[in-house]
């Protein structure tokens, strides 16, 4: 790599690492205060809070790369114009391909980058969040359970216990379930716990007894228990027991699915393919936003009132191939074979910015000259 090469690649990885910083801090505050009032609503001490907020980081720094990579670019070749460094460098006999080479160079690294976080580190936190989503509201202990006051965990449920002690022990436990039109039952016990299940947890009932009443017939029936136990599958919801969320799936599960993995994920074989190979194309965006940023500013020339046209231009053409993205992804969800339209946004952006390039090098006639 030659000096030029390095010496722009430093300039554009310092402003992204700036950006990058800054739309990050944007996204992760905004998504932190609904987990705040999901968490600490439910009870959930700050070292949880804390966990969930570090297990979204990689999605939201996985979103927020293009754009940084786009930013910087603009802001360093902008600078770099009216510093007028760029235009030594094409008065020395450099092509506008030639000064492009840094950029992808800087393209390329973010791409990496990308790649990293959307096949590896993304699916992992994803599931890492999900079992820990599911652990937490299986926990229900924190969410309703209050001693001493009547509670309404679902509609026509009520539980009411005297008194939870220091190890999770419910003492003197009331349930009553209504749910059904033609019987009411009524759960009592000396002392109960909870104990997790595979869907759902499970109430275990020491020394009570249950009494089921009739509607039909108004006959009562009691049974008497030293020990039952209840699935609470039904009483409460537990986030996390459905199925498989697709982007916590390995990427090699996602482009060779088997019956079983889309059974597991409830999901169509189209919307594996599209999910997998989005984890390929996406990466591509960040090449084809940072050509993009350079080849429209190469489209102006010295200006002292900047190259705001050009970064106007730069912006449109990013929102182009944003939509053009999501066109794509729902073409590519509707059916199995149509994946390779997943490719076609950054393929787009990328061949856009050599066209910018190639126009930008065209013989310029002076204002003013003669026809």
């Amino acid at each position: 790599m030659s000096r030029f090469d390095r010496y722009i690649l430093s300039q554009l990885l310092q402003l992204f690492g700036f950006f990058a910083l800054v739309l990050v801090a944007v996204y992760w505050v905004n998504r932190a205060v609904g987990l705040f009032d999901q968490l600490i609503g439910d009870g959930q001490s700050a070292l949880v809070f804390l966990e969930f907020s570090l297990l979204t980081l990689p999605n939201a720094i996985r979103l927020v790369l293009p754009v940084a990579a786009f930013a910087a670019v603009l802001y360093a070749v902008n600078r770099l114009t009216q510093e007028s460094e760029l235009v030594v460098m094409q008065a020395t006999g450099f092509s506008a391909f030639r000064l492009a080479r840094p950029v992808l160079y800087f393209g390329l690294c973010v791409m990496i980058m990308q790649l990293v976080l959307t096949n590896l580190l993304v699916p992992a936190s994803q599931r890492t969040l999900s079992a820990r989503s599911a652990e937490i509201s299986q926990n229900i202990t924190g969410r309703f359970l209050n001693a001493g006051q009547f509670m309404h965990p679902a509609k026509g449920i009520t539980l009411y216990i005297r008194e939870i002690t220091q190890t999770g022990e419910l003492i003197d436990l009331f349930l009553a379930d209504e749910r059904r039109a033609d019987e009411r039952v009524i759960h009592t016990a000396r002392k109960a716990f909870l104990v997790r299940g595979e869907v759902a947890p499970k109430l275990v009932m020491l020394d009570g007894a249950t009494q089921t009443l009739a509607r039909a017939d108004d006959r009562m029936a009691i049974t008497r228990f030293s020990d039952f136990t209840l699935d609470l599958a039904g009483v409460v919801n537990v986030a996390g027991g459905g199925a498989l969320s697709l982007n916590a799936l390995p990427t090699g599960d996602l482009l060779f699915p088997s019956d079983e993995v889309m059974a597991a994920a409830g999901a169509a074989r189209a919307e594996m393919l599209e999910e997998g190979h989005s984890r390929l194309a996406s990466p591509l965006l960040a090449v084809a936003a940072a050509l993009l940023g350079f080849s429209a500013l190469m489209q102006g020339g010295f200006s002292r009132f900047g190259l705001w046209r050009q970064m106007g231009l730069a912006v449109g053409l990013l929102i182009a191939v944003q939509l053009i993205w999501t066109w794509a992804g729902s073409v590519a969800i509707q059916s199995a074979n149509a994946w390779p339209m997943v490719y076609l946004a950054p393929l787009t952006g990328i061949v856009l910015a050599l066209g910018l390039l190639a126009f930008s090098q065209r013989p310029r006639r002076l204002r003013g000259a003669a026809a």
